[in-house]
């Protein structure tokens, strides 16, 4: 398969009045066309700091980024203007690059029909749960018909019952676009249930301490039709404790700090 993002000996520094800090430190990894792509790693051991490389909001201070694809951010916070209904909030990035036309409605229209969010386009975001309020922040970065989503803790907001049932959701709506993405999650259980591929961050300076390609047997049906794997009964792959019990060991959950 095709690497949708490359990282190449990617080194990255910040300068303060203290000096220089190094975040990450000979970073390779890469992005699969069709792929979700988890990074799980400690507090402050640059995660996020990738996801800024790859949008550009910062540049590496070393090495190769190669990005094939249009860019879409979905943040912590579903950052929804609560004066504007949903489906004014869906056409906010479309209205900043200007590209608000009959086929962009059309779109939309069909996004939120597809994703049981057409009774409520006319609503305003306090009427909605915040498990509906995250897909209405999905569906706006799809809007904009983007290659590769980036999520940035997308669920951590939530409680955790709401959690379960919108990775779900997040991971069914991915799937169904096409679309490639790179989750950061803190959540163990989380980066393994949705992604194909899971790597972990070793402390700042960051490098990759380890990459799972995540293989999961799922149960069939006794007709033996084919079951669609996802976040849910991924949890109850027999695999699923093991990949656990691996990540948890590498994150270095009891190191001292």
């Amino acid at each position: 398969m095709s690497n949708i993002i490359e990282f190449k000996n990617v080194y990255k520094s910040f300068y303060t009045k203290e000096g220089e800090i190094a975040v990450i430190e000979n970073l390779n990894l890469t992005l699969e066309k069709g792929k979700i792509l988890g990074l799980l790693g400690p507090s402050g051991s640059g995660k996020s700091t990738i996801l800024n490389m790859v949008t550009n909001l910062t540049e590496p201070t070393s090495g190769d980024i190669k990005v094939n694809g249009k860019i879409g951010y979905m943040f912590q916070k579903d950052n929804l203007l609560d004066w504007r209904t949903i489906k004014d909030n869906i056409m906010i990035g479309l209205e900043i690059q200007n590209k608000i036309d009959n086929e962009a409605l059309l779109k939309i229209d069909s996004l939120l029909k597809m994703y049981d969010l057409w009774e409520f386009k006319n609503r305003f975001p306090r009427e909605l749960s915040g498990g509906m309020r995250q897909r209405v922040a999905l569906i706006r970065t799809l809007a904009t018909d983007p290659d590769i989503l980036l999520l940035d803790e997308p669920f951590s907001a939530l409680d955790y019952q709401t959690r379960l049932l919108v990775s779900d959701d997040i991971h069914r709506i991915i799937k169904q676009e096409n679309k490639d993405a790179i989750l950061v999650t803190h959540d163990i259980s989380e980066g393994i249930a949705m992604c194909d591929t899971v790597c972990v961050l070793s402390k700042r300076p960051a490098t990759i301490k380890q990459t799972y390609n995540i293989k999961l047997t799922i149960d069939k049906e006794e007709t033996h039709t084919e079951i669609k794997r996802t976040p849910m009964n991924s949890r109850n792959a027999p695999e699923f404790r093991t990949y656990f019990d691996l990540v948890w060991k590498e994150l270095e959950v009891y190191a001292k700090q």
